[in-house]
């Protein structure tokens, strides 16, 4: 029997493995992309880029290794099926009982994993993002630039220019500013060969220094410019004035419970409710991946994920409905996940039960 289950738990596994993978690469490319907008428009240095991804990587685990499991034992157990390998475990002894309790086993792995994630990994990773997005608010304006292309930065409307970049960026290269004026009025445009960042030991006050440039003063369209050349020009670089922003996500759960606020009881709730997810789905699988040969290997999927998207909607609903105080907090989330416990446990005993009680009315007719 522990031959049995070893093979039963490697086909899951298996599946599981491929399809959170293939999800984790979408949702992951999709964020990636965003943040690279935001880099490229300023908001955040490349560098930190990856960093911010492999924080955020244990909440993508949170939310996909559900899914990938549920769709796992789909994809694994339907093969099996249409195979007819579960044929030959069901004639070698092994019920359908046994087959729900081998792998109801297989997922406390995935359970303990969701729940380390949801409580502890995935707030501490998301903390340390809160604190990456708060340096590059409060980060200086050339901190953040990137050679060769055009950035619009915060101070005063700004847009800069360089052609290359030092590694410590403190020197510039091939400088180009614009600006306007007071009021919007005027344009002033400026460049140089090289600048350099200086910073005043006493007022800790930044500069940019330029050097062998000229400026550039006037109106768009009008002729009447003012041109002035410089050896060494100074500019002074504005550092981030935005306020820390707190993420939710990045509270602890601890926090989170010594909270009184319907939205931290709400997160508290759905960080608890995501390791739940995984044993019901996978009393809803083992039930919903019986195939029937001649309907082909995919078409219960499309029913199987219509379950699921269910499942994971109401939660959704539920956990809103419990940050606007319209559902009582001892039943929070629950009623969820009781609905979806009963519909997998009457899909995998009801029609057993359904059809002894059919049984029993007609010997009892016959009697």
């Amino acid at each position: 029997m522990s031959i049995v289950f070893r093979y039963l738990a490697r086909q899951v596994i298996i599946s599981m493995l491929a399809v959170s993978g293939i999800l984790l690469l979408v949702f992951m490319s999709g964020r990636f992309i965003k943040y690279l907008a935001d880099a490229a428009a300023g908001e955040l240095a490349g560098d930190v880029l990856f960093q911010i991804m492999a924080y955020r990587f244990p909440g993508f685990l949170e939310l996909i290794l559900p899914l990938g499991f549920f769709i796992g034992i789909l994809l694994a157990y339907g093969r099996m099926y249409l195979e007819s390998e579960m044929t030959v475990l069901f004639a070698c002894g092994v019920s359908e009982k046994q087959l729900l309790g081998k792998t109801l086993l297989a997922s406390i792995p995935v359970m303990l994993t969701v729940g380390a994630m949801s409580l502890y990994v995935s707030p501490w990773g998301m903390k340390q993002v809160e604190q990456i997005f708060n340096e590059q608010r409060q980060a200086t304006e050339f901190e953040l630039l990137a050679p060769g292309r055009f950035q619009t930065l915060s101070s005063g409307g700004r847009v800069t220019y360089t052609e290359g970049l030092s590694d410590d960026k403190r020197r510039l290269k091939g400088v180009f500013i614009a600006q306007y004026g007071k009021n919007q009025e005027g344009l002033s445009i400026i460049t140089a060969r090289e600048g350099s960042q200086l910073v005043d030991e006493e007022t800790g006050s930044r500069f940019l220094v330029l050097e062998d440039g000229a400026r550039f003063e006037g109106k768009p369209g009008q002729l009447d410019y003012d041109v002035t050349g410089f050896d060494a020009y100074g500019l002074r670089v504005q550092s981030g004035k935005a306020r820390n922003r707190a993420l939710e996500e990045g509270v602890s759960t601890r926090t989170l419970m010594e909270s009184d606020k319907l939205e931290d009881r709400a997160m508290l709730h759905w960080r608890f409710t995501l390791p739940l997810i995984v044993p019901i789905v996978t009393l809803l699988a083992v039930r919903l991946s019986r195939v029937n040969p001649r309907q082909g290997r995919f078409f219960h999927l499309l029913p199987a994920m219509l379950v699921y998207i269910t499942y994971l909607g109401l939660l959704i609903v539920a956990r809103d409905a419990l940050e606007n105080g319209k559902v009582p907090e001892w039943i929070g989330l629950l009623w969820v996940h009781l609905l979806f416990l009963c519909l997998g446990l009457w899909l995998q005993f009801g029609p057993a039960w359904l059809y002894r009680r059919r049984l029993l009315r007609e010997g009892e007719q016959h009697a």
